[in-house]
């Protein structure tokens, strides 16, 4: 087994490169540095062959029709927006206070605020597409505050700064599993919010349809929202403009069926999204491995 002063070093080398890269221009304005990582991100997925064909093998499933350079060149606009929204979510404290760059709508902006007055807590369900962090940024803006529910990085020179940067965005921030999964239905149960990304694979979770083939899905979200009654609200923080500016789409409450079936109903909202601006999304998750 590797020593824990040796996995420390491993950690520390993988991390280096992302260090280095958010640091280097740190003079510059925000909007300047959030630019800058996109480049350098849409550079390592142009040059750096396994990050490009572990792309190329998911938007091959989905776009089995594209062109490869039209792939290629999509999955640089990819990592160009996903080097943006890291360091954003890195710098969420000042992201945050970003006011001007959000424009939230939609009728599930009105439920949360119906559920909220009521006392009742709310389920936001969304998914690594846009810049997912603006959606807590709008619901703030409007006077709430939303926790999430993150999935712990094992390397934990990342996991520290990703995880502050996470709870500038509001809290609580629960973790994964049987402890996290208590203080969550106590937080809903108190009539707070809470934001879930739904797009990960879930190894216990059911095969349910996602961009046209079975992906395993959890249906936590669902399964809450029905034994306590709370609203389900899909929601997306779409990069519009130059990419600084944000529309979020607070989209209608799921309605209340059974939990796979409002699984299916967030799966087919996603998907549209992502079909519609497939850059958006991230596409390193290995949402079909296995299947």
């Amino acid at each position: 087994m590797m020593s824990a002063t040796l996995k420390s070093v491993a950690h520390y080398a993988r991390y280096f490169p992302l260090w280095s890269a958010l640091t280097a221009l740190r003079w510059r304005s925000f909007d300047q540095r959030s630019r800058g990582l996109g480049t350098t991100f849409a550079a390592v997925m142009r040059w750096f062959p396994p990050a490009r064909l572990r792309f190329d093998r998911e938007a091959k499933r989905i776009f089995p029709h594209m062109k490869r350079s039209d792939r290629a060149k999509l999955g640089q606009e990819m990592g160009r927006q996903m080097g943006r929204t890291l360091f954003e979510i890195y710098h969420d404290a000042e992201f945050q206070t970003q006011h001007q760059k959000f424009r939230a709508s939609g009728p599930g902006l009105d439920a949360l605020k119906e559920a909220q007055a009521a006392g009742k807590g709310v389920i936001v369900v969304s998914g690594h597409f846009g810049q997912w962090e603006a959606v807590r940024a709008a619901i703030k803006m409007h006077g709430f505050e939303s926790g999430a529910v993150y999935r712990q990085n094992k390397n934990h020179h990342y996991e520290r700064r990703i995880r502050a940067g996470i709870e500038a965005g509001g809290k609580p921030i629960l973790a994964t599993g049987q402890v996290g999964t208590r203080a969550l239905v106590r937080h809903l149960r108190s009539g707070g919010i809470i934001s879930i990304l739904l797009d990960e694979k879930y190894a216990e979770g059911e095969p349910l349809p996602f961009l046209g083939h079975d992906a395993l899905t959890s249906l936590s979200a669902a399964q809450l929202a029905l034994k306590y009654d709370l609203p389900m609200i899909p929601a997306y923080g779409l990069r519009i403009e130059d990419g600084n500016v944000f529309r979020v789409d607070f989209e209608a409450p799921i309605p209340h069926t059974d939990s796979i079936m409002m699984t299916r109903a967030f799966n087919d909202s996603l998907s549209a999204r992502i079909l519609a601006n497939p850059e958006q999304w991230y596409w390193m998750l290995r949402r079909w491995d296995g299947q």
